[in-house]
């Protein structure tokens, strides 16, 4: 069980899969909300439920799968839209993500949160011992996101604008591992906070304080 989990965030193509992936090969449990985000929208589920009766059938493929290339489209056009999406999902997302995390075996575990500022932040997830930002520039997003996804430049602006400012993320910050440069950067970073986190959880682990408690 490990109860001193970590919030990793940041915007998108910031490079926290990078990151994860990094602390993952030192042994670290993820519990990616990405991941959370399609089991909890799988055939059968009350969420999958919710979309289609709130935006429409159409949201739905030939298969009953979500289609999630036109629910993006919609939802990042209109800024209310995605709110009522998120309405939907973040509950049963935050959920899925701490089983996971108190599930872990390893020494702490980190709960990769890509909207863990626009979900609401430490209010919202109140069990995370500390939030770890991953941070670039908007330019290098935006290179970024046009390269990794093929889309049309409006499209990854209003992706980009749609999440909350680099600015806000920084201000929900305990550690901040910056990602504006080669890869390889990253993995001094990751190696010197993997090193504090166990001693943290070491730490608590052998006094342990109310936190442990589940609301």
């Amino acid at each position: 069980m490990s109860t001193f989990i970590i919030g990793l965030t940041g915007g998108i193509a910031s490079g926290k899969s990078e990151v994860t992936r990094r602390f993952e090969a030192l042994g670290i449990v993820v519990a990616d909300a990405d991941v959370a985000a399609r089991e909890v929208v799988a055939p059968g589920s009350p969420a999958l439920k919710q979309i289609a009766e709130r935006f429409g059938a159409d949201m739905l493929q030939a298969d009953g799968t979500l289609h999630r290339a036109r629910l993006r489209e919609h939802v990042f056009a209109d800024a209310q839209e995605r709110k009522a999406l998120e309405a939907i999902t973040h509950p049963a997302i935050r959920a899925w993500v701490r089983d996971a995390c108190e599930s872990a075996s390893s020494p702490y575990a980190i709960a990769a949160i890509p909207l863990l500022t626009e979900a609401g932040g430490r209010a919202a997830y109140p069990w995370l011992r500390r939030v770890l930002v991953i941070d670039a520039p908007q330019a290098v997003q935006h290179a970024r996101l046009l390269r990794r996804d093929s889309i049309e430049e409006t499209l990854a602006i209003r992706m980009i604008e749609a999440q909350a400012s680099r600015e806000q993320r920084l201000a929900l910050a305990d550690d901040v591992i910056v990602n504006d440069g080669h890869p390889e950067q990253l993995q001094p970073q990751v190696e010197a906070l993997d090193r504090l986190y166990r001693l943290l959880a070491a730490d608590e682990a052998a006094d342990p304080g109310p936190l442990h408690t589940k609301p």
